[in-house]
């Protein structure tokens, strides 16, 4: 999404109505007009569409809605646009903590979508919600006595992308639905005498996915489920995983223009040596083709288990192991401190970038001979996607969407030709240390295997072409049933 980021729902937002559009199906996106919109250098329109929405008796909210496309030129975007919510420094709120009127932003933002709607004019089939923030809509579609005609007809699937955040408020904030009381109930908004947006939104949906098979699998679980896992198994029924795709215009090693060397399946040998050898040259590392280089990238905080790889790393540097490791991302100060530290004892093997370069996260996938992401939840994962297409071997703990994308190299999978990264069988940092040490083993020991496991994960299928056509099936039959579809989709 070129408008607004702060994760892979950004991503989803922005590839798939273009990839849905593409089978012949109209799309648009609705979303807040965010500060960062004006920043985008993206042209917006401006629209004679403008309406208030009653946000209790005393308080009347107006917005006027801003047009857009997203890159395709032809799938629109409808921007709510109300400075007093949206015209903010961030999306959800600072380094301090979230914005404290997020439960009225948010409530705002969810009925002036559904009026939007109406007045934009068209035939509505699927109303497509992701995360907590647009949970009230299909709640809202549900309940509401004065839903527009528009979407009377309409079915609405929820996407969670991260069952962690789900927007728990106070009681109090379900005034801001517009709704009855009698509808704060366990069976509709009510969670614990508290108001949780996400709940709401799994509760009312036709359907619920997720961003992969594995995780839908896992949130229904007490280890993953973050307090939801009840109300998951509840509707289980209407629970599908349909795993993210990538955009392969933008991440393909053959074109992109980031790179030192363009290179593809065919000469990835070549095309990763160029690439390495211009990180150590910018990084003032050892200058060596034959040395592994581990990549890794993003947020610094212990979900993605820092807590096990940075022990790892700072084993590596001190016993002189032959790998260089380059660090890309920004989070808890704890984790930077000690990276920067490794990166000032360690200049010639360990490389570090603070904060964040779309630029150098191209040029890691391409220079790394691995890619590691010991994380301790992974809802589908994007940087083992991007190391598949780049060639840079994945060493991945299977959960969620990790286990879903990479085949752990095993003597059945190599013989078969399946192999395309290594597992991390326990996530502590010996466990980490011993899969990338089998990693390296290959490498070292058996080139042909590891070029065999490069070779098959540049091949694979990954974009989003075909997880929009999962989606564009799960939408076919969810229309025509008006009911939860009762057959899995394929993994």
């Amino acid at each position: 999404m070129p408008f607004a980021k702060t994760g892979g729902l950004a991503d989803v937002c922005g590839a798939l109505p273009m990839r849905v559009a593409e089978s012949g199906n109209r799309t648009a996106v609705i979303m807040p007009a965010f500060r960062s919109i004006r920043r985008s250098g993206i042209p917006i329109q401006s629209t004679d569409i403008s309406f208030a929405v009653p946000m209790s008796p005393q308080k009347l909210v107006g917005c006027r809605l801003l047009k857009s496309t997203l890159p395709d030129g032809e799938t629109p975007v409808w921007f709510i646009d109300q400075p007093q919510y949206f015209d903010r420094d961030a999306l959800y709120g600072t380094s301090l903590g979230d914005y404290g009127d997020n439960d009225e932003r948010f409530a705002f933002f969810c009925r002036a979508s559904i009026m939007a709607m109406a007045r934009i004019g068209w035939p509505v089939d699927i109303v497509h919600c992701n995360d907590w923030q647009t949970g009230l809509v299909p709640a809202i579609m549900k309940a509401d006595p004065n839903l527009p005609e528009t979407l009377r007809d309409a079915s609405s699937v929820l996407t969670i992308h991260n069952l962690a955040y789900q927007g728990h408020f106070p009681r109090e904030s379900f005034a801001w639905t517009g709704l009855n009381w009698r509808h704060f109930n366990h069976d509709e908004f009510e969670f614990y005498n508290h108001l949780n947006y996400l709940k709401t939104g799994i509760i009312s949906s036709d359907v619920i996915t997720t961003v992969s098979s594995k995780y839908a699998e896992e949130i229904r679980t007490d280890e993953h489920g973050c307090g939801l896992d009840g109300v998951l198994e509840s509707v289980s029924e209407r629970v599908f995983g349909i795993t993210n795709g990538i955009d392969e215009t933008i991440w393909n090693p053959s074109s992109d223009p980031n790179l030192t060397t363009n290179f593809g399946v065919e000469n990835w040998q070549f095309g990763k040596t160029q690439n390495k050898t211009a990180l150590q040259e910018r990084f003032g590392l050892e200058v060596n083709p034959d040395m592994p280089m581990i990549g890794l990238i993003g947020r610094l905080a212990s979900q993605k288990g820092w807590d096990s790889i940075v022990p790892v790393i700072r084993r590596h540097l001190q016993e002189n192991r032959p790998t260089q490791w380059i660090v890309l991302g920004s989070g808890d100060a704890r984790y930077e401190r000690e990276l920067r530290e490794l990166a000032s004892a360690y200049p010639d093997q360990f490389a570090l970038h603070i904060g964040f370069s779309d630029e150098l996260a191209h040029q890691i996938e391409a220079g790394s001979d691995m890619f590691v992401m010991p994380s301790l939840y992974e809802p589908c994962g994007l940087n083992q996607l991007y190391s598949l297409r780049y060639g840079s071997v994945p060493v991945v703990t299977p959960t969620g969407g990790l286990a879903n994308t990479v085949v752990d190299c095993t003597e059945t999978s190599l013989g078969d030709r399946t192999a395309t990264g290594f597992y991390i069988y326990t996530n502590d940092p010996d466990g980490v240390d011993a899969a990338i040490g089998r990693a390296l083993e290959m490498r070292f020991h058996h080139p042909d295997g590891w070029a065999q496991i490069v070779t098959t994960g540049m091949m694979q299928d990954w974009s989003w072409t075909k997880s929009a056509k999962e989606y564009v099936q799960l939408y076919a039959e969810t229309i025509a049933l008006k009911v939860p579809p009762k057959r899995k989709l394929a993994k």
